[in-house]
C-alpha cells in the first residue's frame, strides 16, 4: 500500500494505491503555488498517475482547503464517496466565507446527486479488507460537537495495511478529539499508529494532548502546510512522535520525527510484505539530503 501526501501548500489532498491496485484519494486541496493555474491533484493523478477512475473519495469536510479541486470531480467519477453527511447545507454556508460560494455549490450539488450505495460484501464493501488487498479502512467522526466549528466535524480516516497503521483526520481540533477518545472503538482502531497525518495542517488549535495518551505516540507525523507561521505546532508534534528512518532523493536517510510538505515536498510511505513475509514500512521525501538536513 502506499500513501502519496502531494504538495497542496495550506491544503490536504492524499493518495493511496491499495496492493491490488485501487485508487482512494483523501480531500482535495490544490496549492495554487502562486502561479495562473493551480495544481490540480485529480488532474495530476489522471495524466501523471494514469488513474482513469477513483474507487474511493474521502472528504473529511468542507472547508477550501479541504473541497477546493471539487471541480474536476467528474474527471475521475469516485465509485464510492464518503463525506459528512449529517451536515446540513446552513452549517457548511456559514462555516465557510462568502468569497468561497462557488466552489460550494459544486460540493452541494455533488452531496445531493450522489447515491451511491454499496451492498454488504461487494467489491465496494470497504469493511472488507479482501476486496482493498487487504487494507483495512475504518472512519469516525464527531456530529454531536458544537456547530460553530466545521473543523470539529471533520473524519477521522484510518488505514491498515502489513502490520502498520495510517491516520488521516481534517482539521478536528480539541473539543472533537476530547469526544473521539471516549470511543473505545476509535481507540483500538487509532491505538499504536505508524504514521500520524497531522490535524489542521499541524496547527496549535488542533493539538490535544490527551489525544496522544489515549493512542501512544506515532513512529512519525506528517504535517501538510504552507509556510510556518505562530499558529503552527510542529514542534509539538515532533515531541510526540517516536521517530522513523526517512530517505531522501539521493538514497541517504536519517532519523525524523516530524515531515512537512513546506519543507520535505510530496511525501510517499509505503506498507508491504518484504520477500521474507515481514511487514515493512518506508518514509520518502521529495526535497533534501540527510547531508543538508
Amino acid at each position: 500500500m502506499e500513501l502519496v501526501v502531494l504538495d497542496v501548500q495550506h491544503g490536504l489532498a492524499c493518495y493511496i494505491r491499495t496492493p491490488n491496485g485501487r485508487h482512494i484519494v483523501v480531500d482535495l486541496g490544490i496549492g495554487s503555488y502562486g502561479t495562473k493555474k493551480p495544481f490540480s491533484p485529480l488532474l495530476h493523478l489522471k495524466y501523471k498517475y494514469g488513474v482513469k477512475q477513483l474507487d474511493y473519495l474521502v472528504i473529511t469536510h468542507p472547508h477550501r482547503d479541504h473541497i477546493d479541486d471539487i471541480a474536476n470531480f467528474g474527471e475521475l467519477s469516485p465509485m464510492l464517496l464518503l463525506r459528512p453527511k449529517h451536515l446540513t447545507e446552513q452549517q457548511i454556508r456559514q462555516g465557510n466565507k462568502k468569497e468561497d460560494s462557488e466552489i460550494l455549490d459544486e460540493y452541494l450539488r455533488i452531496d445531493r446527486d450522489y447515491c451511491g450505495t454499496i451492498q454488504a460484501g461487494s467489491a465496494l464493501d470497504s469493511s472488507v479488507p479482501a476486496q482493498w488487498g487487504g487494507v483495512k479502512m475504518s472512519h469516525f467522526i464527531t456530529p454531536t460537537c458544537s456547530d460553530g466549528n466545521l473543523n470539529n466535524h471533520s473524519m477521522v480516516f484510518i488505514l491498515e495495511y502489513a502490520g502498520s497503521r495510517i491516520m488521516i483526520p481534517g482539521d478536528n481540533e480539541t473539543e472533537s478529539w476530547k469526544e473521539l477518545i471516549k470511543d473505545k472503538r476509535f481507540i483500538e482502531a487509532a491505538r499504536n499508529l505508524d504514521v500520524l497525518v497531522a490535524p489542521h495542517h499541524g496547527r496549535r488549535s488542533a493539538y490535544c494532548q490527551e489525544l496522544f495518551e489515549a493512542i501512544g505516540k506515532p513512529n512519525i507525523t506528517v504535517i501538510s502546510d504552507g509556510p510556518e507561521c505562530d499558529t503552527s505546532a510542529t514542534g509539538n508534534y515532533g515531541s510526540q512522535s517516536k521517530g522513523w528512518r526517512v530517505y531522501y532523493p539521493d538514497n541517504t536517510f536519517e532519523e525524523r520525527y516530524c515531515v512537512t510538505t513546506r519543507k520535505d515536498g510530496v511525501i510517499r510511505v509505503r506498507a508491504y510484505y518484504a520477500s521474507d513475509n515481514t511487514p515493512r514500512l518506508n518514509v520518502h521525501v521529495q526535497n533534501g539530503s540527510a547531508k543538508t538536513n
